[in-house]
């Protein structure tokens, strides 16, 4: 029984999570800190207003409703996000994208619609499997697939 569990804690997924739940928290942190020193006192004095607008309450039959709270909180999530996804997101895309450029073309994951029954065949089928009517296979789907007539010329070649 603490043998599995043992296995389960010392999983590469459940260190590596912890560890960005971790450094995540500390971000978060860091925004809110930022947003609190920095952003708004700056927004305070753009508006006019005077001080830290963060401790900024309006009441209603005598309930507090602490506005400015949540203007600092809707500012430090914006900042995360934007700092997320510029300098992680978006990078790791673009990695992501240049290692699979060389990766070979699944011919099957280019799908369509049969134009008689509707269902779905692979673009580079000339005949649908559920109605069996001849169709005319997409052309930009058999050129990724190196399955036109002068890419098989130039392959015997």
């Amino acid at each position: 029984m603490l043998s599995g569990f043992k296995t389960f804690i010392l999983r590469g997924n459940i260190i590596t999570t912890a560890v960005g739940l971790a450094i995540g928290t500390a971000f978060t942190a860091l925004v809110t800190a930022f947003t609190t020193a920095f952003i708004t006192p700056l927004l305070g004095w753009a508006t006019g207003s005077i001080g830290d607008y963060s401790d900024a309450v309006f009441e209603v039959d005598g309930v507090k409703f602490f506005y400015g709270k949540f203007i600092d909180a809707t500012i430090a999530f914006f900042i995360t996000a934007a700092v997320l996804y510029f300098l992680i997101v978006l990078p790791m895309m673009k990695f992501q994208a240049r290692m699979d450029r060389n990766k070979p073309v699944d011919i099957k994951a280019s799908m369509r619609d049969c134009p008689r029954c509707y269902a779905q065949i692979p673009g580079i089928a000339s005949r649908c499997p559920q109605c069996t009517s001849e169709i005319e296979p997409d052309q930009k789907a058999l050129e990724i697939a190196g399955m036109l007539p002068e890419q098989q010329v130039q392959e015997k070649v």
